[in-house]
């Protein structure tokens, strides 16, 4: 089954400043092959179910051996068996209903 993930990582008891945990958690996903896209609070990762679970689990690993005693983990997840639909569709799907005159429904 294909899924796209938004997963937020927070390690807890390491400071103020949790960028170093961020990228490392960015590496395992990069080196996981996966299709991804880091934003400000987060990463959208795209793919099979078993292999998307993997990298989540992989970063808490990665996270967990800097030191980090603890992490919070937000994760939301679909999806679809009716169609194929790629992180690409769903934001160009909104990006063409913004350039139509209404914003109406394509």
């Amino acid at each position: 089954m294909h899924v796209i993930i938004d997963l937020c990582v927070v390690p807890l008891g390491v400071g103020v400043s949790v960028s170093s945990h961020v990228a490392a958690c960015q590496r395992v996903i990069e080196a996981s092959g996966l299709e991804h896209r880091m934003h400000a609070y987060g990463t959208n990762i795209e793919g099979p179910w078993d292999e998307v679970m993997a990298v989540v689990k992989r970063c808490h690993e990665a996270v967990h051996a800097m030191g980090a005693p603890r992490i919070t983990t937000t994760l939301k997840l679909g999806t679809r068996i009716d169609r194929e639909q790629h992180m690409d569709d769903k934001v160009a799907s909104v990006e063409t209903l913004l350039r139509r005159p209404g914003g109406g429904e394509v």
